[in-house]
């Protein structure tokens, strides 16, 4: 089987480092929150070029408690993508707000900024743009729609450390944003793991307090908080792989151009778009088809994993059969979640699986 990702590939290629940092790390005696946390936090601020970053416990938490850090609960509305993973709703749901959705655009699959402003109230506080399968949202758009109604933006992005709008990195493009470390990101760890960058010093020193159970001086509290912190031995490798996530990313977007040119003329398949203002990571490569079940079966069938991002939006999961959304509500969304597949995207996958992947996408197509 060629899989979606192969992790045990990735990993084995820095295996000597990661085990001599642990044993290091084992060493130390220091396990959370220590040395090795404070260096990634540091080297991460500085390659993103924010003046702060907080390690937390994993991509959830990370938005969880940014929204809690901003005051953003009961009565509070946040405008989110119905296209995208259930945390970036079940945040907001989590601090006591409501999540709105606005649709999406069909060639990124992110937020619509258009939309946004249909969907803004006298309640909303914040939106949420999530930089889908690595590609940046619209984000000079998204933040002039924001200031001109006063809003917080906080990036979801948990799929796209090291994209670019604009020459600059997500993570830096609103009041604050969230990465998740979780293994199957383009920069994950071997188990869970967060982070929140952010330039607002008072609001960083608010999430750094949170994490630990809402205290900024060992047992005494300010507030109720969390108990969301990063452990050293994922810090000691996340700082190994920081080192390496530009090449990997690069590694990324050679074979993903490689699928666009091989597909190219497949007309029975719709191929991601890059915007030209911006750098897409490649998270997930996901293309989408009329007859993506089909597809998928013939890809299965020759021992080639596939998946589905997302299978049903976030306006139509049964938990928010509350909120005053339908089917026919988001048609784009509604309509990728119908369409989209992915295809094995990994910085180490060889050429010869990748003509084995084209070879099956191309047969097919039929007729056509």
């Amino acid at each position: 089987m060629i899989p979606l990702i192969n992790l045990k590939r990735q990993f084995q290629t820095v295996k000597h480092e990661i085990l001599k940092e642990f044993e290091r790390v084992l060493d130390s005696g220091q396990y959370i929150l220590g040395p090795k946390v404070k260096e990634l936090e540091k080297k991460i601020a500085e390659k993103l070029g924010v003046r702060d970053a907080v390690g937390v416990a994993n991509g959830t938490d990370a938005l969880v408690l940014t929204l809690e850090a901003y005051g953003i609960g009961k009565g509070d509305e946040v405008i989110t993508t119905p296209f995208t993973f259930f945390a970036s709703a079940e945040a907001v749901s989590r601090v006591g707000a409501t999540p709105v959705f606005a649709d999406v655009d069909p060639e990124t699959y992110n937020l619509d900024p258009a939309k946004i402003e249909e969907r803004i109230t006298p309640a909303t506080k914040a939106v949420i743009p999530v930089h889908i399968f690595g590609q940046p949202a619209d984000m000079d758009d998204i933040m002039a729609v924001a200031k001109k109604h006063r809003l917080l933006v906080i990036e979801d992005a948990c799929q796209a450390f090291g994209a670019t709008y604009n020459d600059r990195p997500v993570g830096s493009l609103g009041d604050a944003a969230c990465f998740s470390f979780f293994p199957t990101k383009n920069l994950g760890t071997l188990g869970d793991g967060g982070m929140v960058t952010i330039s607002d010093s008072e609001a960083a020193q608010r999430v750094r307090t949170l994490r630990t159970h809402g205290t900024s001086k060992k047992y005494f509290h300010d507030k109720i908080g969390f108990n969301s912190r990063l452990d050293e031995l994922h810090a000691a490798a996340l700082l190994i792989f920081l080192e390496k996530i530009d090449g990997w990313n690069e590694q990324r977007r050679k074979i993903a151009g490689r699928y666009r040119e091989a597909l190219a003329e497949a007309s029975h398949l719709t191929l991601p778009k890059e915007k030209e203002d911006r750098s897409h990571i490649y998270h997930l490569f996901c293309i989408g088809a009329k007859n993506r079940r089909e597809i998928m079966q013939s890809l299965e069938a020759q021992q080639i994993h596939t998946g589905v991002y997302y299978p049903c939006c976030l306006h139509l999961q049964d938990v928010y059969a509350s909120l005053p959304y339908k089917k026919g509500d988001f048609p784009v969304a509604e309509s990728l979640s119908e369409t989209l597949f992915a295809i094995p995207m990994d910085p180490f996958l060889p050429s010869d699986e990748q003509d084995q992947i084209i070879s099956v996408l191309l047969a097919s197509g039929g007729g056509e």
